[in-house]
């Protein structure tokens, strides 16, 4: 379980095959905001203590678990790309999954004992979930579309998260319906994008 962690994003990325524009300097930033990630939940420590299987346990799991580090990434690249610290059309799912390769190494140590695949295995398929899922509403918002398009899409970036770490809750809780229910809930924006990026470069291809 802890090769798992430790290779499951850096093998997701290899068979996205992602492609940043600016590449050296995209990696640089998503490799230095990693590390940071990593070296804040290092010395800091958990920053909300769960409490019994409530909502203290969910907003430990959203914290410190299963849903900001995968969110703070994006908002990151984001806000390079605002500030022109790296090119415009950076590929925001690329650099974030890149950016939790520095976690996810720490993690596969610092959740080994005991091992629990709950922690090893459900959490970096959940930050992959959230990277590959948020960008994909994010472009709905950027292209200046009309209000009925951009709010839900807002929502949309909003509840993806709090979906993952309900579903992580749900996993720790042993409600194992719900957490799969959550856990196809969270993964449905990546698979989609995912099939829609395959889709496109297959008609790419073809002409």
């Amino acid at each position: 379980m802890s090769i798992f962690c430790l290779l499951w994003i850096p093998a997701f990325c290899l068979f996205r095959r992602t492609a940043f524009a600016g590449r050296g300097a995209v990696y640089l930033w998503a490799l230095l905001t990693g590390s940071v990630i990593t070296l804040v939940q290092y010395y800091a420590g958990p920053m909300a203590v769960p409490g019994g299987f409530g909502f203290s346990r969910w907003l430990a799991g959203f914290i410190d678990i299963a849903s900001l580090p995968a969110v703070v990434p994006l908002v990151v690249c984001i806000l390079l790309i605002k500030l022109r610290m790296l090119p415009a059309g950076t590929d925001h799912a690329g650099f974030t999954l890149f950016s939790l390769i520095p976690l996810a190494a720490y993690r596969s140590i610092s959740w080994n004992s005991p091992a629990s695949p709950v922690l090893l295995v459900l959490v970096p398929l959940l930050w992959t979930a959230q990277a590959a899922g948020m960008p994909w509403f994010f472009r709905f918002t950027a292209r200046g579309s009309r209000w009925y398009i951009v709010a839900p899409a807002i929502l949309a970036i909003a509840a993806l998260p709090a979906a993952a770490a309900a579903s992580w809750w749900a996993f720790f809780s042993q409600h194992t319906l719900i957490a799969w229910l959550l856990l196809c809930v969270t993964f449905a924006p990546a698979v989609i994008s995912g099939f829609k990026e395959s889709y496109l470069k297959y008609l790419t291809q073809r002409h």
